[in-house]
């Protein structure tokens, strides 16, 4: 017989796996990890008029894409392109360093992996155990590795900040893990929050095995009943 169980710790697991999931997803594809020094553009508009206005701009850049805006001879404003910057991913590329490929490479793993736990955590709902194994450790084991793996990408990302694409956008004087007189944008903030949040989920699995796993579930499982809530 297949029983629907739902605890507040197991639902708000399986809505934490989703969330985690779709942070890292984002934060990886945005183009935000790096925020440029800001450029006076001067674009001009109203043509009759011949009018002129200077424009701050800070472009951005990601670990794969980055967001300018193009300079336009017309009279209309410059418009924000934003586009992969990725043109061979094997081949050595000083706009797109080995640190910053192998840190797609463990962002993409994690991104599976997170996304496997986030399937078994809605299957949790359904079946508690795979092959004999609970559904829980398993997915929360899975969410530890995928934790560890957006660890190293984030402690190697700041190694390819000496590259000709970071030095002009953030002065001659970057370096690994130098900065220079750029600043850290939203997306490696997201990703930071949603690497612990990942370790927090791998915990709270424990927790949401023993509170569908309690005396008050098996009651319930006891009486025939098909779906059961419980707080």
């Amino acid at each position: 017989m297949c029983y629907v169980i739902i605890t507040c710790r197991s639902l708000g697991w399986t809505l934490l796996s989703i969330a985690i999931t779709l942070m890292i997803v984002a934060s990886v594809v945005s183009p935000y990890w790096l925020v440029g020094l800001p450029t006076n553009q001067i674009q001009s508009v109203k043509a009759n008029n011949t009018q002129f206005i200077i424009e701050k701009f800070r472009p951005t850049l990601g670990i794969f894409n980055r967001c300018q805006r193009l300079t336009r001879s017309d009279y209309t404003l410059g418009r924000v392109t934003c586009a992969n910057f990725v043109t061979d991913f094997i081949a050595e590329n000083d706009d797109f360093p080995h640190a910053w490929k192998a840190t797609v490479i463990c962002f993409a793993l994690a991104a599976l992996l997170l996304t496997t736990s986030m399937i078994m955590s809605a299957m949790s709902l359904f079946a508690r155990s795979v092959c004999g194994k609970s559904i829980f450790t398993l997915a929360g084991l899975i969410q530890s590795i995928a934790g560890l793996l957006c660890v190293i990408g984030l402690v190697i990302y700041p190694a390819g900040w000496g590259t000709a694409r970071v030095k002009r956008n953030c002065g001659e004087y970057a370096d690994p893990y130098i900065i220079d007189r750029c600043s850290l944008g939203w997306s490696f903030y997201l990703c930071i929050v949603g690497t612990v949040l990942t370790f927090v989920c791998s915990v709270l699995s424990i927790q949401a095995e023993h509170s569908t796993s309690s005396r008050k579930v098996e009651e319930e499982v006891m009486e025939g009943k098909n779906l059961i809530c419980v707080l």
